[in-house]
């Protein structure tokens, strides 16, 4: 399956991944055009009403994450989890009670996790630099681009992989940033994944 090329209704992406066990992501960038912003709340509302297994997930930032969530929230927050990248982070806006903070990880023994985060340009020194001191006023970016590794590739102490991810991504410019990151993990793990230029449709049915 080509996930750049996973183009379903609605309908078909739930038949297929209504499922027990199946995480679907849901994230993208902070900043949302003011007209695709109640876009990103129908579309987390009506994957949550229609489908009965699937549960899903978002890295709590604002933007995306805080509108797909919003949605999810506004049927059952049970089934919403967020990956935060310290403990209280956004406490304010975090819709779920379903948060896996990276201090309760050992990343040490998080080998995948690691890699991954490594690959972002730039980024290796810095989540060893995490690893060995922790977060501070430099190492913080690792840590986000950790949670967003996170997201996509779960962990060996109970955080379950990303079965597939839909995106809000910036259109003119894709594919950067922390989003780019974790699309670019979801692509070299081949979960599936696909953006507004889709999903967006979806409501339009």
């Amino acid at each position: 399956m080509n996930p750049m090329n996973f183009h379903l209704s609605s309908e078909s992406f739930i038949r297929f991944f209504d499922k027990p066990g199946n995480v679907v992501l849901l994230e993208g960038k902070r900043k949302v055009l003011a007209e695709d912003e109640e876009l990103l709340f129908f579309i987390g509302r009506r994957l949550t009403l229609e489908s009965r297994h699937m549960r899903f997930r978002s890295g709590n930032a604002p933007g995306s994450d805080f509108l797909f969530s919003k949605g999810v929230a506004s049927v059952d927050a049970s089934r919403l989890e967020v990956i935060i990248p310290y403990p209280g982070h956004r406490k304010g806006n975090n819709l779920t009670s379903q948060s896996y903070a990276l201090d309760a990880i050992s990343l040490a023994e998080e080998p995948e996790v690691l890699y991954h985060s490594k690959q972002k340009k730039g980024m290796s020194g810095l989540v060893d630099a995490y690893l060995a001191d922790g977060k501070n006023s430099v190492t913080v970016k690792a840590a986000y681009i950790i949670r967003d590794t996170v997201k996509v590739t779960g962990t060996r102490s109970g955080i379950l992989p990303a079965t597939v991810a839909l995106f809000y991504d910036d259109l003119l410019n894709p594919m950067q940033g922390g989003t780019g990151h974790t699309m670019r993990v979801c692509r070299d793990l081949n979960i599936p994944f696909l953006n507004q230029s889709v999903w967006m449709s979806w409501l339009k049915q």
